[in-house]
């Protein structure tokens, strides 16, 4: 199996790579627009923070399976790949305590000035009136904009510093955050007014870009924090802009609307990075963080190479449009399915999903059919021959 790993990745998994018998090409510099011609023959694909894009896997003939050496997968053509039938697998929660980490960072530096602070002593100036003005963290509220396993990380950690911490979630109930520990709030804007600080774990997706606008930052206290290590368009930035203005927000991002992709690169948006506290989306760049997410790289690998499933596979889809199951049970013979599915062909009926499971011994088996649409009584008898044990419909 040819692997090509067009980022960073620790050689300890290059090596278990190699050990499973691949055939490994690491290219770490590649850019997005030069993946359609260095894809080759490559099976998988891992990537970390380069674009794989749709012309990139319309090059890639070869190509089953993409993995995203993080957790977050925008930086991938979902519907490209599913259109290809590309398996699209993250690595989930192996950097969640890096970012949650970070975000406590952020939060801290933010209240208490810490990069203004440097810098001005690193130009000679010594301002300990200034910098000595901050409100603290303890006792004050924490609002979290998404609860998953990151934001949960977060809230365990401001627990510690001795804050009190209230979330909104699109699924999180009354239950759950009691279960959690964390108040609960029905809407993102009811969490803006009451936290002195909000720390945002949205995926990025269609529903939640700029999801963070001018009417949650309006929401938000005078001179509150706001910490994004999520993602950048989550935040609408020309909005942030007018409200670190005119409400004196203070705010930490590790992520940028338009921000670099690659590990180097020029940075346009200084004026905004002038107006907070900042940091090269490095929210899940620790040793740690990479050796596990490089460890479940090869994981991912190894059992896809085994089985030819994928672990943690996000493309696949939830929700079948199987209207009813057949279920076959039949003398385990060359042929005896074909025949099924040749029939069910006849008949224009479309099989969803199909399962054959093999009993001991070998001699028979059991498969289900999930169909698009229920095959006629005329049907079944043509399918009901000497291997067939029974069929039914479920």
């Amino acid at each position: 199996m040819k692997v090509l790993i067009a980022d960073k990745l620790s050689d300890k998994a290059v090596a278990a790579l190699a050990q499973l018998g691949c055939d490994v090409s690491v290219q770490p510099d590649l850019k997005a627009d030069e993946l359609p011609q260095a894809i080759g023959d490559a099976e998988v694909l891992v990537v970390r923070s380069t674009k794989v894009t749709a012309a990139t896997i319309e090059a890639a003939e070869s190509l089953s399976l993409i993995i995203r050496a993080g957790a977050g997968v925008n930086t991938i053509d979902l519907p490209a790949a599913s259109g290809r039938g590309i398996h699209v697998a993250n690595c989930p929660g192996k950097n969640t305590d890096a970012v949650a980490e970070l975000a406590i960072g952020l939060l801290i530096a933010c209240d208490r000035r810490i990069a203004s602070a440097s810098a001005d002593m690193r130009a000679g100036r010594w301002r300990k009136k200034e910098y000595g003005k901050s409100a603290g963290l303890t006792g004050r509220t924490l609002g979290i904009v998404g609860l998953g396993m990151i934001g949960q990380a977060v809230a365990r950690r401001a627990a510690g510093l001795g804050m009190k911490v209230i979330a909104w979630s699109r699924s999180l109930t009354p239950e759950r955050a009691e279960q959690l520990g964390v108040g609960f709030c029905d809407g993102p804007l009811e969490l803006a007014r009451l936290a002195d600080a909000v720390s945002i774990h949205l995926a990025a997706t269609d529903e939640t870009r700029h999801f963070i606008g001018r009417e949650f930052l309006a929401s938000m206290s005078d001179g509150a924090i706001l910490v994004n290590c999520a993602r950048g368009e989550v935040v609408d930035t020309a909005a942030l802009r007018a409200a670190i203005a005119d409400k004196h927000l203070r705010v930490g991002l590790d992520v940028f609307e338009d921000g670099p992709a690659g590990g180097e690169a020029d940075f346009a948006d200084t004026d905004l990075a002038e107006m907070v506290t900042c940091t090269p989306h490095i929210g899940a760049s620790t040793d740690q963080a990479a050796e596990a997410i490089a460890d479940e790289v090869v994981q991912i690998v190894a059992g896809y190479a085994a089985t030819g499933k994928c672990l943690n596979a996000v493309n696949v889809q939830r929700k079948s449009p199987a209207k009813v199951d057949l279920v076959v049970r039949h003398y385990n013979r060359v042929g005896v399915l074909a025949d099924v599915l040749r029939e069910l062909k006849n008949e224009g009926i479309n099989i969803e999903e199909m399962e054959n499971t093999i009993f001991e011994g070998g001699r028979a088996a059991c498969c289900t059919l999930r169909l698009d649409a229920a095959p006629g009584v005329d049907l079944l008898a043509k399918i009901a021959n000497a291997d067939i044990i029974q069929i039914s419909l479920k």
